[in-house]
């Protein structure tokens, strides 16, 4: 029996699931809200004989190891070392990819592990010496508990070290080198030498747990490179790993937000200090993979960067990203010269009482802005370098039309004046089509639109009116998307319509409630889409000085914003 089939043998999809998703048994099934997607009604089902789930809100479906990969944002291995340790199962790879192939990989990670142990006993031998690795992180404000629980290490200060360590257990210098645990000299070819050396380790781990590679944060005051990182290699990938991540992800889902820190040294102490939830950099900009792996587990996103120039920069580039990527940011307040390591270590309370107060990320450029640029004229020109783009990047149209009056009221300004200036972005920075800021060509066509935007709700529709032939609810369904859409219910499947076909066969068609839910999605969808029609008229009634345009377009904004009021 291989380990995959040894894993589903020891344990139950149930018992898998369980810590995700609030599971009731339901007949011959098990159901709970979707992970994957907010909804009210369950409409996530485990079948246990079949070992499988399938969710209906985001068709999505399969078994217990492709639940943890997306649960988890892991490949099918970092899902198989979650599920071995938890079913205590020894993990042996049979089939599928080369003997050979695997064993380059798995080599990799050996490696890796044995370094890991290396400094961290290297670490430990200092522990009483004054001066010493060990007594630099407690100086910083470590416990020895954190020290332990990061495994923290000490790559001592010559040069072969862990060359000649590893090279006892048959590594060759290749392997070493694809390991990034060593680099050939300049000066002369044929010359190897350690790549870390006289530095505090911190391991990086992917978010199954696995160490892929390290960060040294240099011992010497006069060393010019401050942090060293592990170059890339094929465990170690910059732009998809996190530090903390493997951590931080269970608190990130509860807490329903990831505190977003710039190096090793700030996670820690505020790990430390019970910020759980809290996520490092690592030297790197954040990335469209770093932030659909955050989204994983929740759509909200704390920065906590350093007060600076560059700093303050990084907040802006890092949250003009994430408002792209349909994420709410906030930011935290720190004080000039200090960052989070600094005032979690002297002031833990004090931390705490910040990140409590942290604003959305709007108003804290306009409040630093402010502090900043006491003569009036330049910090309108300030602001609209820096807090215009960020109101661009805004997804949700409300949203966005909010901090328009934000912005409007703090710079002395009106609404009408901060969405011209929007509109006079370069192209790349102004709001997305269908944002109520962006002026357009010629009006949008209503169903054009809507069908675009509902595509995917009419064929889930569609799924539950197949489900209940010539009953009430179907006829409520046709009426109801004819009332939405403006177009009759189609009775043949729209396209792409198996997907769905295959989700009611593998368990049980939806609840009545999951059809409301679609209903009341559906209507959403679309009024948010009439939404941003009708401000985008607004925008343009405004450019052109149209009283009689401005006064229609502004009485459909009210109205639609009334009628979406009533979803929150």
């Amino acid at each position: 029996m291989d380990t995959v089939e040894q894993i589903k043998g020891k344990l139950s999809i149930v018992d898998v699931i369980s810590p995700y998703v609030k599971l009731t048994k339901s007949g011959k099934y098990w159901k709970g809200l979707s992970p994957f997607n907010k909804e009210k009604s369950p409409s996530f089902f485990v079948n246990v004989e079949r070992n499988s789930f399938y969710c209906f809100s985001s068709s999505t479906g399969g078994d217990m190891f492709t639940f943890v990969e997306k649960m988890e944002g892991v490949d099918f291995k970092g899902a198989m070392k979650i599920l071995a340790e938890k079913a205590g199962v020894e993990i042996v790879y049979t089939g599928g990819a080369s003997k050979e192939d695997k064993g380059k990989k798995d080599k990799l990670y050996e490696m890796v592990a044995r370094a890991e142990a290396l400094f961290a006993e290297q670490l430990e031998t200092g522990r009483e010496v004054p001066g010493s690795a060990y007594a630099y992180a407690l100086s910083r404000g470590l416990t020895p508990e954190s020290i332990k629980h990061w495994n923290l290490g000490f790559a001592q200060e010559g040069w072969r070290g862990v060359l000649e360590a590893l090279a006892t257990h048959g590594y060759t210098n290749n392997d070493l080198v694809s390991a990034g645990l060593i680099k050939e000299a300049d000066e002369k070819k044929g010359t190897w030498y350690d790549r870390f050396r006289n530095r505090l380790m911190f391991p990086i781990r992917d978010s199954a747990g696995r160490t892929v590679a390290f960060t040294g944060r240099a011992l010497d005051p006069n060393d010019q490179a401050k942090y060293l990182n592990s170059p890339e290699t094929e465990l170690y990938k910059k732009s998809e790993i996190l530090f903390g991540m493997d951590k931080a992800k269970d608190a990130i889902r509860t807490r329903g937000f990831a505190l977003l820190v710039e190096g090793q040294m700030d996670l820690l102490l505020l790990h430390q200090i019970g910020f759980t939830n809290t996520v490092a950099l690592s030297g790197t900009a954040l990335t469209p993979q770093h932030l659909s792996l955050i989204k994983r587990y929740a759509d909200n996103l704390m920065l906590a960067l350093d007060s600076d120039r560059a700093g303050l920069a990084a907040s802006m580039k890092n949250a003009i990203a994430a408002l792209r990527a349909g994420m709410r940011v906030k930011a935290v307040r720190l004080p000039k010269g200090k960052d989070p390591a600094d005032i979690a270590k002297e002031d833990p309370k004090d931390m705490t009482k910040r990140i409590a107060e942290s604003e959305p990320i709007v108003e804290f450029f306009l409040s630093v802005l402010a502090e900043s640029e006491p003569d009036a004229h330049r910090l309108i020109v300030a602001a609209e370098k820096t807090v215009l783009p960020l109101i661009a990047a805004i997804q949700s149209p409300m949203e966005r039309e909010h901090f328009v009056g934000v912005a409007a009221r703090s710079l002395n300004s009106t609404p009408e004046a901060i969405r011209e200036a929007l509109n006079r972005l370069p192209k790349e920075d102004r709001p997305q089509v269908g944002g109520p800021l962006q002026a357009m060509a010629t009006p949008a066509q209503p169903a054009k639109v809507a069908e675009k935007g509902s595509l995917r709700r009419t064929r889930k529709l569609h799924a539950i009116w197949a489900a209940y032939p010539d009953t009430a609810l179907a006829k409520r369904l046709e009426s109801e998307h004819t009332r939405l859409i403006g177009a009759p219910f189609p009775e043949t499947p729209p396209p792409e319509q198996s997907i769905f076909e295959e989700g009611i066969a593998y368990g049980e068609a939806p609840e009545e409630s999951a059809a409301d839910e679609l209903i009341e999605a559906l209507e959403k969808e679309v009024l948010n889409e009439r939404y941003a029609e009708a401000t985008a008229r607004l925008s343009r009634a405004e450019t052109s000085r149209n009283p009689e345009a401005i006064s229609e377009a502004l009485d459909s904004v009210r109205e639609l914003a009334k009628r979406l009021s009533s979803f929150s």
